[in-house]
């Protein structure tokens, strides 16, 4: 049976019937059309590109740029799940003008089904413009990694009862401004349901508990391909890390001893040719 494709109205009708929304990473278009085809509902390119794939030490230094072009090699492996672009960090924060513009490319340029950004309260105004410029827009709250430094490094948020009621309020605030889904990050679990049952609209958990409507994870780190601190919300489905540095090793090893490639691998000239080749080269 085809799958539709997946909209807002999907998104609400799965949260009426408590159906849960499932939403991954991707960075390229071969890993979009394997979660496309697994029935992924959101593939979500993430600025965590930066650290997962483009080397850099955590989210900040990725741009404009770099997040335009795999957010369209993700657009094109992609037919029916949402694919949202995530805002790197300063190009929504400056003006509204600036964050309508950028958002703008991430649906034109690279041809995003929607963009998400981090932040709560002071940016609802920008999110309302957004909203009312055509943009389907998904927030993110708890930890977001743009400003983690201003959170006191990544470590869990809303632990208190006034810190998780701001969290609650900047929450109202992103729906109230149009927001058409929320992902809560690393925030207790209890905390992620009550905020999930106050909303209307879907809320995407991080490391927020069971009781979220959907759940996302870093596809990286659900296949084992990563290096250094793993997060206490990260489950691992497969070791393939361990498995691409076996494949890379028997590589290196079957090229040094000369047994790859075989006979099998190369390509033939017919005999009568290669000796009239060769004569050819003694004349040069």
């Amino acid at each position: 049976m085809t799958r539709k494709k997946v909209d807002i109205a999907t998104l609400r009708a799965k949260k009426a019937k408590n159906e849960a929304i499932t939403m991954l990473t991707a960075y390229d278009a071969p890993t979009a059309r394997a979660e496309d085809e697994a029935g992924v509902d959101l593939i979500l390119v993430g600025d965590s590109a930066a650290n997962v794939v483009l080397g850099y030490p955590d989210t900040i230094p990725v741009g404009m740029d770099e997040m335009l072009m795999l957010t369209a090699a993700v657009a094109r492996g992609n037919q029916t799940a949402m694919v949202i672009g995530d805002m790197p960090f300063l190009s929504y924060q400056i003006s509204p003008e600036e964050a309508i513009r950028n958002a703008g490319r991430f649906m034109k340029e690279a041809r995003a089904d929607a963009v998400k950004l981090e932040g709560g309260g002071p940016l609802a105004d920008t999110v309302r413009r957004i909203v009312q410029a055509g943009i389907p827009l998904m927030g993110h709250l708890g930890l977001t990694p743009q400003s983690a430094q201003l959170l006191g490094g990544y470590r869990v948020q809303g632990a208190t009862a006034k810190n998780a009621l701001a969290i609650v309020e900047d929450a109202l605030r992103l729906q109230d401004a149009g927001a058409f889904s929320l992902v809560l990050e690393c925030i207790p679990s209890r905390v992620g349901e009550l905020i999930s049952s106050k909303l209307e609209i879907p809320v995407i958990g991080i490391g927020a508990g069971t009781q979220c409507d959907g759940q996302v994870l870093v596809i990286h780190d659900i296949l084992g391909i990563r290096s250094g601190f793993t997060p206490k919300f990260v489950k691992t489905y497969e070791s393939l890390g361990e498995s691409m540095a076996s494949a890379i090793s028997a590589y290196v090893g079957e090229v040094q001893s000369r047994s790859f490639p075989g006979e099998e691998h190369g390509f033939a000239i017919k005999d009568d040719e290669f000796n009239a080749l060769q004569d050819l080269v003694a004349k040069l």
